[in-house]
């Protein structure tokens, strides 16, 4: 008998045939090293989280759509910050004019960061941040706000991507050098150890590798070798690695070659296991469970036949539930024209829930574990994948591999490859460059409202205006002798925004100190 309760007494078919919790002998669900799941029910017990992405224009136009999602039936908020966000500007700051709230939420102060969680109850909804080089800012914002709302640390349940790696090689939002931006990755586990349990740290990203160009091996490899240079760099710094390492999340791509998709997440899973149980010697099985967070293929959105983006995001979807994740973000139809509107997010939740509910693939743990392909598929990924891995730890672990452009050139390979495919016909994109329709239609697109950027910086000279800037500067200044020392920085980021010092000031403070990188390859 199962420890763990499931959602129902008993689950059957539309036939009235009865379906086991899992098929076959063998490595079960739940058990090391994981291959078919990190829990023995999976999603007979509780359904994936629901995670829609999304984030735009002010803290109010966002907490407006977020809870419009939440009425819908989402599970969980994931938040999109603008670019000044991510690269650690102030919306006002002469450099980011011309896209404050563009490709997310712009967020400069603790009273923005309220504002976009209005109304919204911290302790019973789990919020994931996309945010990476000003993660522990915005980290702050989230713990002070709970502060002020009355909710005890140990009540928030998230994530922060916090995947600052990947960024010199796939992404690009990085502000510090690679090393100090590690020490406040590690600094981030260390603080939520002791006094933000629930709080998964990190959400270490392939998603943006796959975006990139990579192909599904290159994403786990390199996702995988990025976390090993997380947890070296976390046991330098004198960690634990079963103090911090059940905290450690996952966020990976889910592209349209539906099987090897299937059997990608299987083996991610499986390599991960193996990685924390015989590489750092962990003891507690949380530390070996990969839990990840998928979204579709935002790269296998086509302009053309926009429609035609429903049936691939489907697929995509389909293929992460079978490889089973953890949660889910499903992409709207029209991101390739804009941002998603109202009826579009709504399609992409509602694509989640008919899975959940209406296709029978939640009924079953790993329907397809058993399946000759998907084994030997399996197999051969995690070979692969494995193989890169040990390429990388020869010439000296992920830090210098990036640092030699390793990772970009073979990025660089695999995309110009996928491109070469799509331009001769080898690899059909329907109606790209096949099944190809004239004169067609653009479904309604969402607008932005062009004021939205003047009253961001109205509102924020208010901010600084009403503060005491004695206290701000002294904040401020005090954070930079931290980052001088080997102490933790989280204390006295949280001691700043308490002062009503802004996002920007926090990070320059911190530049100020660590300097900023530059791409020079």
């Amino acid at each position: 008998m199962s420890q763990h309760k499931e959602r129902k007494d008993t689950f059957v078919t539309p036939s009235e045939l009865g379906v086991e919790r899992v098929y076959g002998e063998g490595e079960k669900p739940g058990e090391y090293p994981y291959t078919r799941g990190v829990r023995e029910t999976m999603y007979r017990g509780r359904l994936w989280t629901m995670r829609q992405y999304a984030g735009f224009g002010t803290a109010r136009e966002a907490n407006e759509r977020y809870h419009y999602l939440l009425k819908q039936g989402t599970t969980g908020l994931s938040v999109a910050f603008d670019l000044p966000t991510q690269m650690g500007r102030d919306s006002d700051h002469p450099l980011v004019s011309g896209e404050v709230g563009k490709v997310g939420v712009a967020i400069s102060s603790l009273e923005d960061f309220a504002v976009l969680f209005d109304g919204i109850p911290l302790e019973d909804v789990s919020i994931s941040m996309t945010i990476n080089s000003t993660a522990s800012i915005l980290l702050g914002f989230l713990l002070v706000h709970a502060e002020q709302q009355g909710v005890s640390w140990d009540k928030l349940r998230g994530t922060i991507q916090n995947d600052i790696l990947k960024e010199y090689f796939a992404r690009g939002t990085y502000v510090y050098p690679p090393r100090p931006a590690l020490r406040i990755v590690t600094d981030i586990f260390a603080f939520c150890s002791d006094s933000v349990p629930k709080w998964n740290t990190i959400s270490i990203s392939g998603y943006h590798i796959r975006e990139a160009g990579s192909t599904a091996v290159e994403e786990i490899a390199f996702t995988l070798a990025d976390a090993i240079a997380y947890v070296e760099a976390a046991l330098s710094a004198g960690l634990k690695i079963d103090d911090f390492a059940p905290r450690l999340a996952f966020f990976f791509n889910c592209h349209n070659d539906f099987l090897e998709e299937i059997a990608k997440f299987r083996a991610a899973r499986r390599m991960w296991a193996k990685i924390m149980r015989e590489r750092f010697g962990s003891k507690n099985p949380k530390s070996q469970m990969l839990r990840f967070h998928t979204q579709t293929a935002g790269s296998s959105l086509t302009a053309q036949q926009p429609y035609n983006n429903v049936v691939r995001t489907t697929v995509q979807a389909l293929a992460a539930v079978l490889g089973g994740t953890q949660s889910l973000h499903t992409n709207s139809f029209d991101e390739a024209l804009g941002l998603p509107t109202e009826e579009s997010a709504t399609i992409a939740l509602r694509t989640q829930q008919i899975l959940a509910h209406e296709s029978g693939v939640a009924s079953s743990v790993d329907p397809l574990g058993g399946s000759h392909l998907i084994e030997e598929w399996t197999d051969r990924l995690e070979q692969e994948a494995t193989k890169r891995i040990e390429y990388i730890d020869s010439i000296g672990g992920m830090l210098t591999a990036i640092e030699e452009g390793y990772p970009q050139q073979q990025i660089e390979k695999s995309a110009y490859r996928y491109q070469q495919a799509i331009e001769s016909s080898d690899q059909v994109i329907v109606g790209v460059n096949d099944f190809v329709a004239d004169g067609e239609s653009e479904p309604p697109l969402m607008k932005m409202d062009p004021k939205g950027e003047s009253e961001q910086i109205e509102r924020l000279a208010r901010y600084r205006a009403a503060r005491d800037q004695t206290q701000t500067d002294s904040a401020l200044s005090r954070l930079q002798d931290v980052a001088r020392s080997e102490d933790n920085l989280m204390p006295v980021i949280l001691d700043a925004i308490r002062a009503k010092a802004t996002l920007g000031e926090i990070s320059d403070g911190l530049r100020s100190v660590f300097g900023e990188y530059s791409d020079r390859s």
